[in-house]
C-alpha cells in the first residue's frame, strides 16, 4: 500500500513540476513578448487589471510543485528508496524558483503595479523581466527533469 502512494505522490509531483515549468515557459515566450509590444501605458494598464490573476495562477502551481516534491524527497529519503538525492534536488530546484520571486520578481511586479517604473524604463524593466524569468524556466524545467529521472531510477530498480 504504502508503495502504490508513493507512486502516486511521486507522480503527481512529476506532473505538478512539469506543468509550473511548462507555464512559466508560457509566461516567458508569451505573455513578455506581449508586454513588450505594447505603450508603456497600454502595459501598466494590462498589468493593473492582470496581475492579481497572475498571482492566484502562479503562486499555487509553484508552492505545489516546491511542497509536492519536498514530500517525495523525505518518503524516498525514509523508505531508503533509489533516487532519494534526485528528489531533494529536484525540491532544491523548485525552491529556489519561488526563492527567486523574493530576490527579484517581487520588487520588480510592485514596481509595474504600482507605474513605478518611468514609461522610458520600461522597456528595459521589461527586458530584465523576462531574462529573469528565462532563468526561472531554466530552473523548473531542470527540477522537473531531474524528478522523471527519479521517478525512473526508482522504478528500475522496481523492475529488477
Amino acid at each position: 500500500m504504502g508503495e502504490r502512494i508513493g507512486s502516486w505522490v511521486s507522480g503527481l509531483c512529476v506532473l505538478a513540476l512539469g506543468l509550473t515549468a511548462g507555464a512559466m515557459l508560457a509566461e516567458a515566450a508569451i505573455l513578455v513578448p506581449y508586454w513588450q509590444s505594447l505603450a508603456p501605458s497600454d502595459f501598466f494598464d494590462w498589468y493593473a487589471a492582470n496581475a492579481s490573476l497572475l498571482v492566484d495562477f502562479y503562486s499555487p502551481l509553484e508552492i505545489s510543485a516546491a511542497v509536492s516534491a519536498i514530500a517525495c524527497a523525505i518518503w524516498y529519503s525514509v523508505r531508503s528508496r533509489p533516487g532519494a538525492g534526485l528528489w531533494w534536488l529536484a525540491a532544491t530546484l523548485s525552491i529556489f524558483v519561488l526563492v527567486m520571486f523574493f530576490l527579484y520578481f517581487e520588487e520588480a511586479n510592485a514596481g509595474f503595479a504600482e507605474r513605478a517604473i518611468a514609461e522610458g524604463d520600461v522597456a528595459d524593466a521589461l527586458a530584465t523581466w523576462g531574462t529573469w524569468q528565462w532563468a526561472r524556466v531554466a530552473v523548473g524545467f531542470t527540477a522537473f527533469a531531474v524528478a522523471v529521472w527519479a521517478l525512473r531510477k526508482n522504478a528500475a530498480s522496481r523492475a529488477r
